[in-house]
């Protein structure tokens, strides 16, 4: 029996996808600040990526000060509202939270992060702007978390900032590929917009760099380059009937729904594939649309599962029930999809292997691929002297973000092989610098 109505509307597709860290108000801020023991070697700060400050600002939102509180958490993240929503707060901050030892509710850190930085994107308040001029331009392919990052620290290091995007929407991840529940469009707008107006880079939308003739372009018109692609689109399996209607990859089913909330139509049962957090977030998805029956499969064994304990728990929550040591042999149906084909598994010395005279069917109308992205290879190939590694991703200098064609510079997935906002943004900003130091260096 499904947990949640199919929705028809708007409104009905927001009561299905609430947000899991709703936005607190002013007296929810102040009683929760309260609650922080501001301990002197937080583990909390260790425990973030971005290094932001956090008793630090959440001192400040207790005693009033909004607006330094913002500041101190854009001057270490400048996707700081997004990821006080995406951020895996569960495991980095919350997660390395005092109280945890004491059998406590951690502060809600994300929760608070997010308040005061929407606090000061609605009071329309600059926190920062460019930089004295130093006449150079970079040209930065790709407008999502590294992309937008590294163009903001760029700018506040005085350089000329032009942002390429394939799409239409800028953020990329956030707006693009993150659960509905975590965040909503509007937040995400809000906050490229808000670094926009403060930064004054200029951002190019359905601008693809997709040729040879585009890069050249590129390396005639700007000092350097920096690459914020990010991966590619969902890994193909190979399996027979792969390519039947009603199977699609995880990545583009919800991107789909980003886009097109309630108008996306979903299986009455679904099987999702895979073991890693982008599964977790299809198969909740796929519950809170409506299906029917949401049956999650992974080739190992729960506890070898990549995902969060509590992404796992949010999925069970919404009655995705969970199929362990199965590997699908083939997407059954005629023409559309009927089945799914598993086979048990073993692990032996690590390895999985196929259980021989095992196998069997399970029905569904929908199979939804979460099986890791590909790498973007083939626009990496255009440019000249840019070394990839054995998995695909771009081979660079983990201080400067060089990469081995010395005028471009990389962050964020297509440099980690896939991480979080958070990483994507830190990183980038880091890599800003690096780019700096190349371009007072030049003649």
């Amino acid at each position: 029996m499904a947990e949640y109505s199919p929705p028809t509307t708007e409104q009905e597709f927001q009561v299905n996808f609430a947000q899991l860290k709703p936005r607190m108000n002013r007296t929810e801020a102040m009683l929760e600040s309260s609650r922080c023991l501001f301990c002197f070697d937080a583990p909390c700060i260790q425990a973030c990526p971005s290094g932001i400050d956090i008793p630090q600002f959440i001192r400040q939102i207790n005693t009033g000060n909004v607006t330094g509180a913002a500041r101190t958490i854009y001057e270490a993240n400048y996707f700081g509202n997004a990821c006080g929503k995406v951020c895996p707060t569960e495991v980095l901050c919350e997660g390395a939270c005092v109280y945890n030892l004491q059998d406590v509710k951690p502060i809600e850190i994300g929760r608070l992060q997010s308040f005061a930085t929407r606090a000061q994107m609605d009071s329309g308040e600059a926190l920062f702007g460019p930089g004295t001029p130093t006449g150079r331009r970079v040209a930065v392919i790709g407008a999502g978390p590294a992309g937008i990052s590294c163009a903001c620290e760029l700018r506040a290091l005085g350089h000329e900032v032009d942002v390429f995007e394939a799409k239409a929407q800028p953020s990329g991840l956030t707006v693009y590929g993150v659960a509905p529940y975590k965040i909503t469009n509007e937040e995400t707008l809000a906050e490229m917009a808000y670094l926009q107006g403060q930064f004054g880079y200029t951002v190019h939308y359905n601008a693809p760099i997709a040729s040879r003739a585009d890069v050249q372009k590129l390396e005639a018109d700007y000092d350097a380059v920096f690459l914020g692609i990010g991966l590619g689109s969902t890994s193909t399996l190979g399996l027979p009937g792969e390519d039947r209607v009603g199977c699609v990859g995880a990545v583009e089913f919800i991107e789909q729904l980003r886009q097109q909330h309630h108008a996306v139509a979903v299986g009455r049962r679904v099987v999702v594939l895979g073991g890693g957090n982008t599964a977790m977030d299809a198969a909740s998805e796929s519950a809170r649309m409506g299906a029917e029956h949401v049956t999650l499969a992974y080739r190992r064994s729960k506890s070898d599962m990549g995902a969060y304990d509590f992404e796992y728990d949010l999925a069970k929550g919404v009655g995705v029930e969970g199929l362990f040591n199965v590997a699908p042999v083939e997407i059954t149906g005629n023409g559309k999809v009927e089945g799914v084909r598993f086979v048990r598994t073993a692990t032996t010395g690590g390895q999985v292997q196929p259980v021989p005279g095992s196998e069997f069917v399970v029905p569904c109308d929908m199979v939804i691929k979460a099986t890791g992205q590909s790498k973007q290879t083939v626009f990496l190939g255009l440019i000249e002297g840019l070394q990839l590694d054995a998995k695909g991703r771009i081979i660079l200098d983990s201080r400067t973000g060089q990469t081995t064609n010395p005028r471009y510079f990389a962050a964020g997935d297509a440099g980690n092989g896939g991480a979080e906002v958070v990483n994507a943004a830190t990183e980038a900003k880091v890599t800003a610098r690096g780019i700096h130091e190349y371009l007072m260096s030049l003649k």
